[in-house]
């Protein structure tokens, strides 16, 4: 168990605590960046389309194979064009 074990000398809580907030923003800024220039663009990831229908990939794949969505592939990723994803969205008769 000792491999898991972090001692930290000559560092006060208070500097640990600002270092790790510092970590955190970063990686958060690096991941809004990314998501920010798909946006531009109007892609969208799996989990986003999942996310944004509030659905599970389950039902996704469902929809594109019924061809209800349609995927668009670059390599081994899959994205859906926003524009289209919310086109699909239709209002229900009443």
């Amino acid at each position: 168990m000792e491999g898991n074990q972090i001692i930290l000398q000559g560092i006060s809580e208070a500097s640990l605590v600002g270092r790790i907030k510092l970590a955190i923003k970063e990686v958060l800024e690096e991941n809004t960046v990314d998501s920010d220039s798909t946006d531009k663009i109007g892609l969208l990831t799996r989990d986003e389309v999942c996310q944004l229908l509030k659905i599970n990939r389950t039902t996704l794949w469902s929809y594109t194979k019924q061809k209800k969505l349609k995927s668009y592939g670059i390599g081994n990723r899959v994205y859906y064009k926003k524009n289209e994803v919310l086109d699909a969205v239709k209002p229900l008769k009443k």
